[in-house]
């Protein structure tokens, strides 16, 4: 069977036919057109995120004031082994 099939393919071959192997897909010039229709999605896709992110880091935060020092905050009653402030504390030595 495989023989049959390797002769069939030269026996072309030698007549002049190229063997051309067709697929059930779609052509080439559709491959290449939905590619350079995804590359440029793509393309917008960045330019979109680069001006969103220039626009929402460009505003600015607002800045609130520090609350009032409660007595019932940060009760201590031992030091910590790093020292007597936490660790994401402002240092108030």
């Amino acid at each position: 069977m495989a023989s049959a099939l390797i002769k069939s393919r030269i026996h072309s071959a030698l007549r002049g036919g190229a063997f051309k192997r067709t697929f059930s897909s779609s052509s080439h010039h559709d491959e290449a057109r939905e590619a350079a229709k995804w590359e440029k999605i793509t393309y917008v896709g960045i330019i979109t995120c680069t001006i969103l992110t220039i626009f929402n880091l460009s505003k600015g935060h607002p800045h609130y004031e520090e609350p009032p020092p409660y007595p019932y905050l940060h009760i201590r009653n031992k030091e910590f082994p790093w020292g007597p402030d936490g660790l994401f504390e402002k240092k108030h030595h």
